[in-house]
C-alpha cells in the first residue's frame, strides 16, 4: 500500500497539511540560501544535525522507533536508529539488523526485478501483459492492451480496491498464492491504458506475478536471490510471516492509545506481497540505494546495467513536462530545484520514505514504527535539502493579462483518479475532494490562514505566490479542464468531480431530507390525537412516513458514524459483522420508500388530508427517494465487495 492510502487521515486533510508545509518550504529555503550550504562530507556535523531533527520529530510526532540512512557517492554517510524496537524489553533500534516493514516501498524491489527481466529480453515494456501471464488474464476492456510500461507508471487504468481483502493480521491465512488472489480480486479497468496515472497496488502485484511466471521462480525466491543476496542484504525479506531466523530482528508496531504506546499485531499483504510485504534493515536499504545511484553496482556486483538503470530512472509518463513526472517505478519530486526520485510506503503501523538524487549520488531512507512517521520523514527531507542544497529565493514570473482572463475555467471541485467505481470502496472516497476557487484572477485552495494562492505563469500552469510550488492542468481540444496535478502530490492526479460525485451536492440534498424527516417526527408527535382519529389508510400512511423517517435518520447516522469512520485495519482486512448488518439498512429503506410512493399516489387519488399536507407527504417521499439514490450511487445498496 502507498503512503496515501494507508494514512488514518483523509487525503483532503493530507493536502492541507502538505500545502501548509509548502509555505514553510519557501521561507526556510530562502533563509538557508542566505546562510549558504553546509558541507555534506562532514559526517560529524551531519550526524549532529540529523540527531537534532529526529529527537524533535520523535517527541512531536509520537514515534517510538525510527531509523535514518543517508548515502553519498557510494558510501554510507549516516546509518542510525532512534528509539526502541521493543519498548517492553527495552531493545533499541539497530540500523544494521532492525527490520522495518516498508509497505509500498517494496514496489521498488518488484520494479527492479522487472527491469532485470527486461534487460535479459524476457519482458518487453510495450507488450500486452497477457502475453506473459499464465494463470490470470486481464479483460480486453479497451482496444489498447495493458503493458508493463503501464503497470510501472500506474497508467494501466485500474480502479482502486481493497475493502475486506487488502491485508490480513492472521498469519494462519499465509502463505497465499499471488495468482489466486489477483484472480479473485481483480478490479475493473475504468480508463484506457496510458491515459492517466491512478496508483494501483493491484498493478504492482500483477507485475510481481509476471516476474514469478516469466522467471519460473516464486516471487519471494526471485527477490531474495537476484536482489537481496546479490546486494548482500542479509536483513531483508519479502516473506510473510518473517522467517524464524529473522523474526528476532523484527520491529514491533505500535499505536498510541490513552497517551501510551500499545503493541499491535503486524499486517500481512498475502497475495498482494509484491506491492508491500518487505521488511528491511536501514543498512541493507543503503546497499539498495547505492546500487541505484552507482550505475547499478554494489560491492562489485551488477544489479542492473547502467543503460537499464538510466531507462528506469527517466521520465516515462508526464502529466506536464513542466511538472514532476513518473519514472518506471519511481515517483519524481522537486526539492529546492533538485530532481528527486522517490517512493513511500505506509501500513497501519509503519511509515517509510526513500529519496534518491541521481545527479548528486545521494540517497535518504527513513522508516518509523508508529506515530506520524510520514510528517517526520518529509520534515527531515526538507530540512536536509534546505541545509545542504538551499533553494534560491522564489521569484514569481510576471503575469500576463492573456493568462489571467481564463483563470475562472479552472475553478471547481476535483477528485482523485485513484478511487473505486464498482464496489463498496467507492463510498470511502466520498470526502476526498478539493475545491479550487478564484480570487482576483488567482486560484486559491483552502481558506483563512491556510489558504494558498496560485498565479498563472504559463498555459495551464500556476505557481504559489509565496513558494516555488506549482499546480498544472490538462485541457481537451475545446479548452475544457480534464485533470489537475499538484506538484506536492506528483503521483496523485485529480479530475473534475461530476455533480453526482460531489460531496457538497449530496450534503445539500441530505440536509434537506433530514429537515423533512425531522418535520415528520415533530408532526407525528404534535398530531397524535388527530392521527388516531383518521381513517385506516390515512393513519397507516402517516405511520409509514414516521417509520421511514426514523429509519432513514438512523441509516444516515450509521453511514457516517459507523461506516465512514471504520477502523482502517478492519476496513482493509475483513468484512466485519457490523458492516454486513449495516448493509441491510439501506435495503430496508428502499423497501419503505417504494411503499411510501404507493401511499403518496393513494393520498392524491383519495384526497387525504389538506392539499398542503399532501404536498408535504410527497416531499417526504422525495426525500426518501433521494436518500435511496444516495446509497445506490455510492454502492451501499447491497453487499458489493471486490
Amino acid at each position: 500500500m502507498n503512503s496515501l492510502s494507508m494514512k488514518k487521515i483523509s487525503r483532503t486533510m493530507l493536502i492541507w497539511m502538505l500545502l501548509i508545509v509548502g509555505v514553510g518550504t519557501g521561507f526556510m529555503g530562502t533563509q538557508a540560501s542566505a546562510a549558504g550550504a553546509a558541507d555534506l562530507n562532514d559526517d560529524v556535523q551531519l550526524t549532529a544535525f540529523i540527531d537534532g531533527i529526529m529527537k524533535a520529530n520523535m517527541d512531536n510526532f509520537k514515534i517510538p522507533g525510527t531509523v535514518v540512512t543517508i548515502v553519498k557517492d557510494g558510501k554510507i554517510m549516516l546509518a542510525k536508529g532512534y528509539g526502541h524496537a521493543n519498548l517492553e524489553e527495552g531493545t533499541l533500534v539497530n540500523p544494521e539488523t532492525s527490520l522495518f516493514r516498508i509497505a509500498s516501498t517494496t514496489k521498488l524491489f518488484t520494479w527492479t526485478a522487472v527491469m532485470q527481466l527486461v534487460e535479459q529480453g524476457k519482458i518487453d515494456l510495450n507488450t500486452d501483459v497477457n502475453t506473459y501471464l499464465k494463470t490470470v488474464k486481464l479483460p480486453s476492456t479497451y482496444s489498447q492492451p495493458v503493458t508493463m510500461h503501464h503497470l510501472m507508471t500506474h497508467t494501466a487504468g485500474f480502479e482502486e480496491g481493497g475493502v475486506g481483502y487488502q491485508i490480513t493480521t492472521d498469519p494462519g491465512k499465509l502463505p497465499v498464492s499471488i495468482s489466486e488472489t489477483l484472480a479473485k480480486h481483480m478490479p475493473a479497468l475504468v480508463r484506457p491504458p496510458g491515459e492517466m496515472m491512478s496508483y494501483s497496488n493491484y498493478g504492482a502485484a500483477l507485475a510481481g506475478l509476471i516476474v514469478e511466471e516469466v522467471s519460473g521462480m516464486p516471487y519471494n525466491d526471485y527477490i531474495q536471490t537476484h536482489i537481496f543476496d546479490l546486494l548482500q542484504m542479509k536483513y531483508a525479506t519479502v516473506q510473510e510471516p518473517i522467517s524464524v531466523s529473522l523474526e528476532p530482528y523484527a520491529m514491533l508496531g505500535y499505536a498510541r492509545e490513552n497517551g501510551k504506546f500499545v503493541t499491535k499485531p503486524p499486517t500481512f499483504e498475502g497475495g498482494f506481497r509484491p506491492a508491500g510485504s518487505a521488511a528491511v534493515s536501514a543498512i541493507d536499504m543503503a546497499h539498495f540505494m547505492i546500487a541505484h545511484l552507482q550505475d547499478g553496482r554494489y560491492a562489485g556486483k551488477q544489479m542492473l546495467k547502467p543503460e537499464t538503470l538510466r531507462l528506469m530512472q527517466s521520465p516515462a509518463f508526464q502529466f506536464d513536462e513542466r511538472l514532476p513526472g513518473m519514472d518506471l517505478g519511481f515517483i519524481e519530486q522537486r526539492m529546492n530545484g533538485l530532481r528527486v526520485i522517490s517512493h513511500g510506503g505506509a501500513d497501519t503501523l509503519f511509515t517509510t520514505e526513500l529519496y534518491l538524487v541521481p545527479d548528486k549520488k545521494i540517497g535518504i531512507f527513513v522508516s518509523s514504527s508508529g506515530g506520524d512517521g510520514g510528517a517526520s520523514a518529509s520534515g527531515l527531507a526538507k530540512a536536509f535539502f534546505d541545509r545542504y542544497y538551499p533553494a534560491q529565493a522564489v521569484k514569481l514570473p510576471p503575469v500576463s493579462a492573456e493568462l489571467e482572463k481564463d483563470v475562472q475555467k479552472y475553478a471547481g471541485s476535483y477528485q482523485f483518479t485513484r478511487r473505486n467505481h464498482s464496489d463498496i470502496d467507492k463510498f470511502f472516497s466520498f470526502l476526498s475532494q478539493i475545491s479550487i476557487g478564484v480570487t482576483d484572477n488567482r486560484l486559491s485552495i483552502g481558506s483563512g490562514a491556510e489558504q494558498q494562492v496560485f498565479a498563472p505563469i504559463g498555459p495551464n500552469l500556476f505557481q504559489d505566490v509565496e513558494s516555488a510550488h506549482q499546480i498544472g492542468f490538462r485541457t481537451d481540444a475545446s479548452g475544457k479542464v480534464t485533470h489537475l496535478l499538484l506538484d506536492i502530490l506528483p503521483g496523485m492526479p485529480l479530475e473534475p468531480t461530476p455533480l453526482l460525485d460531489r460531496s457538497k451536492f449530496w450534503f445539500v440534498l441530505l440536509g434537506i431530507s433530514v429537515i423533512l424527516f425531522i418535520s415528520v417526527l415533530l408532526g407525528s408527535a404534535y398530531r397524535r390525537r388527530d392521527i388516531k382519529a383518521m381513517p385506516k389508510w390515512q393513519k397507516w400512511a402517516i405511520r409509514l412516513s414516521t417509520a421511514t423517517a426514523v429509519w432513514a435518520l438512523a441509516t444516515l447516522m450509521a453511514t457516517f458514524l459507523v461506516v465512514l469512520n471504520m477502523d482502517l485495519l478492519d476496513r482493509l482486512s475483513r468484512i466485519t459483522q457490523q458492516l454486513n448488518l449495516y448493509l441491510f439498512m439501506p435495503i430496508i429503506l428502499v423497501g419503505l420508500t417504494v411503499t411510501m410512493v404507493a401511499f403518496a399516489v393513494m393520498a392524491w387519488k383519495g384526497s387525504y388530508w389538506t392539499a398542503l399536507k399532501r404536498v408535504h407527504y410527497t416531499l417526504v417521499v422525495l426525500a426518501s427517494v433521494v436518500m435511496s439514490l444516495f446509497y445506490y450511487h455510492w454502492n451501499l445498496l447491497g453487499w458489493q465487495f471486490g
